[in-house]
């Protein structure tokens, strides 16, 4: 490369250590350097955060990363601060990492075929997305992942409604008085969130099994989870598009919202292709997939276009239907997490109990009278005073004022933490699934059932009818939990005195007078309904699997839930022949969760069907392939086709890129013929190309290395210019080379060096664009060193164009 005059160099944004030696807050790790593996490296398209993958974690997961899978996900910020979160899963690999494109959210996609999703600077799960079903995730792992914005059919943003043309927002009142006001009412209405007029969920209290066992422990976490629809995001739905090595290609919305597994074969037969490349823009509803054959000898690619049907003919907003449904998904772990939380609570209030009188009750057979309960002993004493020696042993000797104190703090604190579950955590969140319900009933009732919803008006009233059904319970519970509390009061002071006086050789005037102030009918109801057997076991109890079996085959579809459950309380009440699982808590809120999860399926199908991929074309120049990007680019001709370009890097010859660019059509893949063009550009001799990346509509960055100083450079090359020569493609064949070291390069190169690289070869190069998002960010080039143990972020000039010209 000429060095006749100085190449402008990039500046240092910042530099990271991979030193988890932790900063302030920050996890500890006894490794002191966690170097890069996998090749994934991830910046933040908004702020300062770079995530890399290496070994480490907790338990065997070090032992995973060096076994040669990457175990453990690290955030690091440049500067001091370094390593910010660190997240990992016991015994699983990371196999690809990706940010949102408003940088909010980081998902991981994991050895066990899950996808999960945390927010900035934390590596808490706030959402889980299978993309591997259960039990073939060893034959198959995530091979790529992607996760874009895309606009609607109607987006504003496409039609232009607020670029300054759109309909003036404010409205003269009195005078000169202006106020800004909807001048879409319908849409307004359509967005109001009711939600936001309820209370807050309250944090579940940490702890449990699964995966959410802390994701509602915090405020943060809830605001997280449960996030309103947006309405100024109204238009943009984002996609996950996740390849697996089975050749699946997993799709979901808003985060979480699974549409299922497409497969870009034509016939439907398993795919023999894997994902290896995707690029997308967010105004067109065409993705386009880059795919290589799983057997094959590496000289070889093929363009896939992907159109997503259901973002430009959805019946009804894709935004809010992805977010009601996400929300209603994620209410129901809420309250499948509060449910285990409330068995918890429910099972300390009798196990100790039990315990206790499990002894006596041995030494009660043992009378003349051998078939004498605890319940008839107990009932027995209050009513006349007298107590049996066995009674009276285990009073003074086994339980006495120490166990008395146990068995009122389990009782009194397991019936509260229950009262508190119930009524700050499962009853609003089941008011607010019957908020959600009520949008969903209103949107089936308006299109009907043509419309292709996916689900329809009976559906939605089951789950109304289930959800109504739950309240009834729920509320039955909170009584009968307070009414269990008051007379559990009675029946404790009764008990503690009782202990004092049988430990006493002589009553005296104090226990003479709490024994007169005493409430012996509710002392005598609680020994006689709450003792032995609480009420509330109705509602907690684990059933029997026949039971369980025998209950769900006598729910009819058309029968009324709520009517079949109010007369099987009734006849329970009465004490006939009842059903006995019905009531169950956990048994209604898995029926919920079938009748919810046959609803989303209904969805996911229906958008399913608006997926399908057009022709394949065949990329290849002949060569082993070492590396590609690919970059889809604005479209034209009223949005009918769009440029899609692909560079290639052979891997036999290093200092030469191929880009192919192929004109696919849009929309309507069943038209249309992708006509491709290509060329080659061809690096001077001790020239050598390391990583590649498209940076936008204007710039291929290409880092390499090369003999003189400086060692490490960045070769923009403006792929669009009209100097580039394209010429026709003929799969297989060799394009054409321009050599970039003569007066034939000149508007179509330029040169950039680095600033503060003494000692530093980089290895893998990864770029952002300019981002507001969250402030000015400029556009940045990530660069990764040889030894993996440090990244380096620049600045790119605004214009790309300012670079020297390197082979002039």
């Amino acid at each position: 490369m000429s060095t006749q005059t100085p190449i402008p160099t990039l500046p240092l944004l910042g530099s990271t250590p991979l030193s988890s030696t932790p900063s302030s807050g920050a996890a500890s790790s006894p490794n002191p350097l966690v170097p890069a593996t996998g090749g994934h490296l991830a910046c933040n398209p908004a702020i300062d955060l770079t995530v890399t993958v290496g070994a480490g974690g907790g338990g065997d997961a070090g032992a995973a990363g060096q076994a040669g899978g990457s175990s453990a996900v690290y955030v690091w910020r440049a500067g001091k601060e370094g390593l910010v979160a660190r997240g990992w899963e016991r015994g699983r690999r990371v196999e690809g990492v990706v940010w949102r494109d408003d940088g909010q959210f980081l998902a991981t996609g994991w050895s066990d075929g899950v996808v999960r999703l945390t927010g900035l600077e934390s590596t808490k799960a706030v959402q889980h997305v299978r993309v591997v079903e259960e039990g073939v995730e060893s034959k198959s792992k995530i091979e790529l992942m992607a996760w874009v914005r895309n606009s609607t059919g109607e987006s504003q943003s496409r039609s232009g409604g607020r670029n300054g043309h759109g309909p003036d927002r404010r409205i003269h009142l009195d005078g000169d008085n202006t106020r800004d006001v909807a001048v879409d009412l319908p849409r307004e209405l359509i967005f109001l969130e009711l939600e936001t007029a309820l209370p807050r969920l309250s944090p579940l209290p940490a702890g449990g099994t699964g995966d959410d066992m802390f994701l509602f422990s915090s405020t943060a976490s809830l605001e997280t989870v449960f996030r309103p629809c947006d309405i100024a995001e109204a238009d943009d739905v984002h996609v996950m598009v996740v390849g697996t090595s089975e050749g699946g290609i997993h799709l979901s919305t808003n985060g979480s919202f699974a549409i299922g597994t497409v497969n870009p074969s034509s016939r439907g037969e398993a795919s023999s292709v894997r994902l290896c490349g995707h690029s997308s823009r967010a105004e067109s509803s065409t993705h386009m997939l880059l795919v290589q054959p799983r057997e094959s000898d590496g000289t070889a690619l093929s363009l896939v276009p992907m159109y997503l049907g259901f973002l430009d003919h959805s019946p009804v907003n894709l935004s809010l239907l992805a977010s009601k449904t996400t929300n209603l998904q994620n209410l129901l772990r809420y309250l499948k997490a509060t449910q285990s939380h409330m068995v918890n609570e429910w099972q300390s209030t009798r196990e100790l109990p039990k315990r206790f009188m499990a002894g006596v009750q041995d030494d009660l057979k043992k009378l003349a009278n051998g078939d004498m309960t605890v319940v008839e002993a107990l009932y027995h004493t209050v009513v006349t005073g007298h107590v049996f020696e066995p009674v009276k042993e285990w009073l003074v000797d086994t339980l006495g004022d120490r166990g008395h104190r146990r068995w009122e703090k389990a009782v009194v604190s397991g019936l509260t933490g229950l009262r508190g579950l119930v009524h700050e955590n499962f009853i609003p969140a089941l008011e607010r699934c019957g908020t959600i319900l009520s949008r969903l009933l209103g949107l089936a009732r308006f299109h009907g059932p043509e419309a292709g919803l996916g689900f329809d008006e009976a559906q939605i009233n089951k789950l109304v009818d289930i959800v109504t059904s739950l309240m009834v319970v729920a509320n039955r519970v909170l009584t009968g939990v307070m009414d269990e509390l008051e007379h559990f009061n009675a029946f404790s002071t009764w008990l503690h005195m009782e202990i004092d006086k049988q430990s006493s050789s002589s009553v005296s005037e104090e226990l003479t007078e709490k024994e007169a102030t005493m409430d012996h009918p509710k002392v005598l109801v609680y020994i006689q309904h709450y003792l032995a057997n609480s009420p509330l076991s109705l509602y907690f109890d684990e059933a029997t699997k026949e039971d369980y079996l025998n209950d769900r085959e006598l729910l009819a579809p058309g029968l009324s839930l709520l009517d079949l459950l109010d007369k099987q309380l009734q006849e329970q009440e009465a004490g006939r022949r009842s059903m006995k699982v019905l009531p169950r808590i956990s048994f209604l809120l898995n029926y919920l969760t079938s009748k919810a999860n046959a609803v989303f399926d209904g969805i996911a199908e229906a958008q399913r069907h608006g997926v399908k991929f057009g022709q394949a074309v065949g990329l290849s120049v002949g060569e082993k392939i070492w590396k590609h990007d690919l970059w889809m680019g604005r479209s034209r001709k009223k949005g009918s086709s769009a440029p899609v370009f692909t560079a290639i890097v052979p891997e036999d010859d290093r200092s030469k890129v191929y880009i192919i660019r192929s004109e696919t059509p849009l929309g309507n893949l069943e038209s249309g013929r992708i006509s491709t063009t290509a060329c080659g550009l061809g690096l001077p001799d001790g020239v050598a190309i390391v990583d590649l990346k498209y940076l936008d509509d204007k710039s291929l960055l290409i880092l390499c290395t090369q003999k003189e100083e400086p060692k490490s450079v960045l070769l923009r090359v403006a792929y669009q210019s009209s100097h580039v020569p394209y010429r026709e493609y003929v799969e297989g064949q060799t394009p054409t080379v321009l050599e970039l070291d003569g007066t034939g390069s000149e508007g179509v190169t330029s040169c950039f060096a680095f600033s503060s690289i003494s000692g530093f070869t980089p290895i893998q190069l990864e770029v952002q664009k300019a981002s507001k998002l969250r402030g000015d960010m400029p556009a940045r080039a990530c660069l990764l060193g040889r030894d993996r143990a440090m990244v380096k972020t620049y600045a790119l000039p605004e214009d790309m164009d300012e670079g020297k010209g390197v082979f002039e």
